[in-house]
């Protein structure tokens, strides 16, 4: 009896353990037909190794000599200012390599505290709470803050984090067309019969270089009683005459309920997010928000960098200032050259290519020729959108744009995308 049972287990999990192979074999199968679709659709994403820091000019593995970036959201050239890399230092010093907690078990440094405040100062808001990423504060936001008595309305070319923070709430969801506020108001008109309204927008695209009308949303939302909230990812530190943004960029700074934003891309590059806005919002957020609750506090380096960061925008607006000739330089070329680049005055220069081939081809060309740039298509950007876009970075120097420029004619012309 003892030994037929021995068999009996023996062969059931040799069975279980067929079906296991059989399952994995099955999963394999499907990834691979997933990944060659991909690969046949010619928007396959490489990842290129850098092997410097962070800067205008860089070193990238099996590429000869230096490489002019020109796709980092390094706007400020912060990522590598040696005030800032001391900071960063002298922080992971004093505070060490992290807190191996949440924020409110054992995870608040003072740090932490202050650079809260810092932001909340900065951007003229009543207080401020720190996360992982901006992605993180996305997500975090919307299923704290409104319940299926609201309704959001998004502009339907909102930032992907934008978007999976809203799909996790239980509010009414509403997409109007990008940038058109006859859609939004009408959207507005519909949205009348819930207790909140929230309009949420990014307060500059990422992949078009355009800027959200907020003059005329905060108009919209005033007079159909809505909330605003803005993500200045790609504005922060650069936008408007000290930085701020979009909402002081467009004087709306007074009519914007909440902002969202990143440590990770001006201002100084690390890593983290934050939320600001009122501060009976912040303490809830303190309590509810899931990625603020369940992630491991920000580390005390990328505290100081960013820190740091905020300290050198505050003292002087020298570096914003030189952004604007900047990107007029690159734009006024290219187009001259026979280029479209969409957007306006946003240093995200997207030179529009339409198909993803010629736009990943193009890329790989710029950087046999001394250029760091990539090509974006599908999903990230609609099919048929296909683009390379360029961001340019108050520490390119003239000559760096000229030559940018000067590639992308060669190249241009080359593959048949100019004349």
């Amino acid at each position: 009896m003892w030994a037929g049972r021995v068999l009996n287990a023996a062969l059931s999990g040799a069975s279980r353990g067929r079906r296991a192979q059989s399952a994995l074999a099955q999963l394999r199968g499907i990834l691979e037909e997933e990944l060659e679709s991909i690969r046949r659709a010619g928007t396959w994403k490489s990842e290129r190794v850098i092997t410097s820091s962070q800067g205008p000019h860089i070193h990238v593995d099996g590429a000869p000599g230096g490489i002019i970036n020109f796709c980092a959201n390094n706007y400020l050239g912060l990522s590598s200012h040696p005030e800032v890399i001391q900071a960063g230092l002298q922080t992971l010093k004093e505070f060490g390599a992290g807190l191996s907690s949440v924020r409110f078990i054992c995870g608040t440094q003072s740090i932490h505290k202050d650079l809260e405040a810092k932001i909340a100062r900065f951007h003229q808001r009543e207080d401020a709470i720190l996360y992982p990423s901006c992605f993180d504060a996305n997500t975090g936001l919307f299923e704290v803050l409104l319940t299926s008595e609201d309704a959001v309305l998004s502009d339907e070319l909102n930032h992907a984090s934008i978007i999976d923070g809203i799909r996790l709430c239980k509010a009414h969801k509403y997409r109007y067309r990008h940038l058109d506020m006859a859609d939004l108001e009408a959207k507005l008109q519909e949205a009348q019969k819930h207790r909140l309204r929230l309009v949420a927008t990014d307060g500059a695209f990422s992949m078009d270089g355009d800027i959200a009308p907020l003059q005329e949303i905060c108009r919209l939302a005033s007079q159909y009683g809505a909330l605003v909230f803005v993500d200045e990812s790609h504005a922060t530190g650069f936008l408007g005459a000290t930085g701020r943004g979009t909402d002081e960029l467009l004087g709306v700074m007074d009519q914007v309920t909440i902002i969202n934003s990143t440590l990770g891309k001006a201002l100084g590059g690390a890593s983290g997010g934050y939320t600001t806005g009122p501060g009976a919002l912040v303490s809830l957020l303190r309590q509810r928000a899931r990625p603020y609750l369940f992630s491991n506090s920000l580390p005390p380096a990328s505290v100081g960098c960013a820190s740091k960061a905020l300290d050198l925008l505050m003292e002087s607006n020298a570096i914003v200032q030189s952004m604007a000739a900047k990107t007029l330089r690159f734009r006024s070329q290219m187009e001259a050259a026979g280029f479209t680049i969409s957007g306006a005055n946003h240093p995200i220069c997207p030179v529009m290519l339409g198909d993803a081939r010629l736009a990943l081809n193009i890329a790989d060309d710029m950087l046999k020729r001394g250029i760091f740039v990539i090509g974006f298509s599908y999903p990230v950007v609609p099919k048929d959108k296909a683009r390379i876009r360029v961001q340019i970075s108050a520490v390119h120097s003239e000559e760096d744009i000229d030559r940018c420029v000067e590639a992308f004619v060669e190249v241009g012309r080359l593959h048949g995308a100019l004349p």
